[in-house]
């Protein structure tokens, strides 16, 4: 132990002196020899994580000043120290150069119909309507075997239909007359019926079907994103996506739909991903002291043959003096035997002789006085503890990353008691055998939380938006419940790639003095110091979280192509 103090003392020096290097070899070789000392593995953790940072930090600028063989030599150090260094790892194979050319994973057509086309069944019919206009849109297009989707710009009306021996464009194109509309086919079995307006016609003519496969979009919402975009940009009404095949179906004039294409095959839905490294820093510290001398403030007077039979287990106390008197245990006017009864009694640990006491009288007036003790208390207690978490998550643009350090703690929510007396419950309960059922409670977080969402520029600044919550137990209790302490913060930070930001720090301070003693001597000053208790207690607990982003996925380079629509038609 004095070999491993030597090393740590020598490490505190080469640290002072910024000799980093000598100084992990010293605390390394403190925390081998006594492996189980705290403050020897904080040391060395501290400085390790020190050490790194400084080797990534020079990889960084040799790497941008286009020294690659110094950088690869910083990297490589930094995963000596740290081998599970994920951000260090990513940054040698950015030194080493990608291995093979990155091909861009853009949307594809997976199916064009071009332009649709409506096929109805060959044959003729007779219709005699009479009702509303949408209802006969309707009959015509489900007698030959189609599905009519009617727009709400066709207006309901009451009409008379009656033609005889028609097949389906001449019943189709005297239907829409009567009715002021038109039809456009949206696949082999089914038409969209409008109203005849310029507009209308400008919106559902020459409609065309393509598929599209996102490969990037990797989960349902991000699809949703895309389908979002073609309703709100090219206002198209037809759109199917597909979550489990990464597939969007789009039906709209063929323009449109070469518009969103061209939209589509520039559209960048690569998402950058940034790793944050989080490191929590937690110092306890505890000081507990208790000093003083306590006096003699108490005594009980008592009557010492009535407290000595009382203290024989409860028995009645005739009962007991009969017993002794017929046993020859005690003399009525014998001092001598009851003596002797009160050294038989000095072995009962809570009795009223295991203190001592002064006597007086004799016979059935002998007394006895107890003092109380006195005494003197030193004591000191004291407590630090160092923690320090390091964990580093990666995350992707625009998506939420959790980091929990802390507990799972129980609350009860409910527990069961016999309130209603049955002869079945009387019965288990008498002999022993009921069993409670089991009570029902949810788990708490304690702890810290922290929820991060990154956002990526295009100078590679990262913003931050932040969410702490740090959770602890408190010191009351509602009805057996603990009450859970609970302090949030919120909010946003913009920082450059690798730049490290303290986002947060609490500092609780608690200090508890109390003052036991006889009243009086706890004001006068010297004596309060030495005739009465003094107990101190100073609890301090601190905690400091820092956040440092390091972009690993560069956005790719938006394309300055344009896309036009054309207005005619």
């Amino acid at each position: 132990m004095k070999e491993a103090h030597r090393a740590f003392e020598r490490g505190l020096k080469l640290e002072r002196s910024r000799n980093l290097d000598a100084a992990y070899k010293d605390f390394e070789r403190a925390a081998h020899i006594v492996p189980g000392e705290v403050q020897y593995v904080t040391a060395r953790e501290l400085v390790r994580e020190q050490l790194v940072f400084d080797h990534v930090q020079s990889g960084n600028a040799d790497l941008t000043a286009g020294k690659q063989i110094e950088a690869l030599a910083e990297f490589r150090s930094a995963l000596q120290l740290d081998p599970k260094n994920d951000f260090a790892r990513q940054r040698l194979q950015d030194a080493l150069g990608p291995q093979a050319p990155r091909i861009a994973t853009a949307p594809q057509i997976v199916a064009d119909k071009g332009e649709l086309q409506a096929l109805p069944q060959p044959l003729r019919s007779d219709f005699h309507y009479r009702g509303d206009s949408r209802g006969l849109l309707e009959e015509v297009a489900k007698v030959y075997g189609l599905d009519a989707t009617i727009d709400d710009s066709v207006a309901s009306r009451h009409v008379r239909f009656d033609i005889d021996n028609v097949d389906f464009p001449t019943a189709m194109a005297a239907a829409s007359t009567v009715t002021n509309t038109f039809w456009t086919p949206l696949d082999d079995r089914q038409i969209l019926i409008a109203k005849d307006t310029p507009e209308n016609h400008r919106a559902y003519d020459r409609m065309a079907l393509r598929s599209f496969y996102v490969p990037d979009a990797t989960s349902p919402t991000e699809l949703n994103e895309i389908v979002n975009a073609f309703r709100s940009l090219f206002e198209i009404r037809f759109l199917t996506s597909q979550p489990n095949t990464s597939t969007i179906t789009v039906r709209a004039p063929r323009e449109i739909v070469d518009a969103a294409t061209k939209f589509l095959e520039e559209l960048n839905t690569f998402r950058p991903e940034v790793m944050l490294d989080v490191k929590t820093y937690e110092v306890s510290h505890t000081l507990t002291r208790n000093m003083g001398l306590h006096i003699p403030n108490q005594f009980n007077l008592f009557n010492i043959p009535v407290a000595a039979l009382a203290a024989l287990g409860g028995q009645n106390i005739q009962d007991l003096i009969n017993q002794l008197i017929s046993g020859g245990g005690i003399n009525q006017a014998s001092g001598s035997a009851i003596s002797a009864l009160l050294a038989q009694l000095q072995g009962q640990q809570n009795g009223i002789f295991s203190q001592p006491l002064a006597t007086f009288g004799g016979g059935l007036t002998f007394m006895g006085l107890s003092l109380d003790q006195l005494s003197a208390t030193l004591s000191l207690n004291e407590s630090s503890v160092r923690n320090l978490e390091h964990a580093t998550l990666r995350a992707s643009q625009g998506k939420d990353t959790n980091f929990h350090l802390g507990t799972r703690y129980p609350i009860l929510n409910a527990s069961f008691a016999p309130i209603f007396n049955t002869p079945a419950i009387a019965q288990v309960i008498g002999n022993n055998s009921f069993q409670a059922p089991f009570p029902s409670f949810n788990y708490e977080d304690l702890g810290l939380t922290v929820k991060a969402k990154p956002f990526i520029h295009r100078n590679s600044d990262v913003g931050l938006q932040l969410e702490l919550q740090l959770r602890s137990l408190g010191t009351q209790v509602t009805n057996g419940i603990p009450v859970i302490n609970n302090r949030e913060y919120k909010g946003s930070i913009t920082l450059k790639d690798g730049e490290p930001a303290v986002v947060a720090g609490a500092v609780s301070n608690t200090e508890l003095r109390s003052l036991t003693g006889i009243p009086g001597l706890g004001s006068v000053p010297g004596l309060n110091k030495i005739m009465t208790n003094n107990t101190k207690e100073d609890d301090e607990d601190e905690i400091l979280i820092v956040i440092t982003p390091h972009v690993v996925g560069e956005p790719r380079p938006e394309s300055d192509s344009e896309i036009w629509l054309s207005s005619a038609h």
